[in-house]
């Protein structure tokens, strides 16, 4: 019995160990190594396992640590980052998290640097609906076509083909919060009168209207966002709406969406373990430009989150080894 309790005691230790997502070693010199894996967010979208991707084929061949991905919603993510669950959140959308600045506040959180702080999200036409384009013998279709207010002007080119006595407005997928923002400014511009607002359905469905309508050489006017893999693959113009106004968008919402900060979250604990990992992912930052172009190679080549973070270190040396000092970058160019 004595010999059953010690084996049972030995297993809820070695347990409670695991859980805690990380161990530590001595070196040489005696001081505690630490050796991870450090737990890294993954929200779901594909942006964000890119940038997962980036860092962990860093962290494992610059420290020598392993990273491990933990799934789930940006709530309970960052439930998870307050509780020590987490390890890293990588692109923290501030503004949509409620508790973020709580958390910081707190200390339990950290906030690192920025990732990105460029992203753009609105009402978009293709390109050449507004310029032409000349190699694919596409005219102009709407060449004064600047604002939203303009598109009073081409309800004409953009005809629903449901309904063609009126046009067609693509809104975000069901669902999402932004979808109820696009209605807002809908009735706020007064579209309703010769436009339909148009539900997608999903994200995919959304993203195919544009495929759809951008290989044929189509007029197309909906809401989308960057970085995307779409902007990407496809040039866009979002139609201007006047410099962003929280007084404006608390009444009529008639202004552009304000860039989100996207930052790099930590543990207070990653900090305490990992200090020189910590501080490579306070120097962690993306344009919305080069992440929208890796997301596009993810789709062209029909490539992994991984091969994609490869593809931008051989491609883009001169961005990310300034996040690193000179033996780290050259312990990972000897790898790709």
């Amino acid at each position: 019995m004595k010999r059953l309790f010690i084996l049972a005691l030995i297993f809820v230790m070695a347990l409670s160990l695991a859980a805690c997502g990380g161990g530590a070693s001595e070196t040489e010199s005696g001081e505690a190594a630490f050796e991870g894996p450090i737990r890294m967010a993954d929200c779901g979208w594909d942006s964000n396992k890119f940038h997962n991707s980036v860092a962990g084929y860093i962290i494992d061949k610059a420290y020598g640590i392993e990273t491990e991905i933990i799934p789930g919603s940006s709530a309970a993510i960052w439930l998870g980052l307050e509780q020590g669950d987490v390890d890293v959140l990588i692109e923290t959308w501030s503004d949509s998290i409620v508790e973020y600045d709580e958390g910081i506040a707190s200390g339990k959180v950290l906030e690192l640097g920025t990732n990105m702080d460029d992203n753009t999200q609105g009402f978009y036409v293709p390109t050449y609906v507004i310029e032409g384009d000349p190699e694919r013998g596409i005219e102009p279709m709407a060449p004064d076509l600047k604002t939203v207010e303009d598109l009073k002007k081409y309800k004409d080119i953009f005809v629903d083909e449901e309904d063609p006595d009126m046009g067609r407005i693509y809104n975000s997928p069901p669902g999402w919060e932004v979808s109820m923002i696009m209605a807002d400014k809908f009735e706020s511009y007064g579209l309703g009168e010769m436009y339909n607002l148009f539900s997608p359905g999903s994200g995919a469905s959304l993203a195919a209207s544009i495929v759809a309508s951008y290989e044929k050489g189509e007029p197309w006017v909906g809401y989308y966002w960057e970085p995307a893999w779409i902007t990407g693959v496809y040039d866009l113009t979002l139609l201007d709406e006047g410099p962003h106004s929280e007084e404006i968008w608390e009444t009529t919402k008639m202004c552009n969406f304000k860039p989100v900060y996207i930052t790099v979250a930590a543990t207070d604990a990653l900090a305490e373990q990992a200090p020189e990992v910590v501080e490579f992912l306070g120097k962690y930052n993306l344009s919305s430009s080069i992440t929208a172009e890796a997301l596009a190679y993810m789709n062209k080549s029909e490539a992994s989150a991984d091969e994609a973070a490869v593809w931008f270190l051989n491609e883009h040396q001169e961005i990310w080894t300034e996040w690193l000092d000179e033996e780290m970058a050259q312990k990972v160019i000897d790898t790709l």
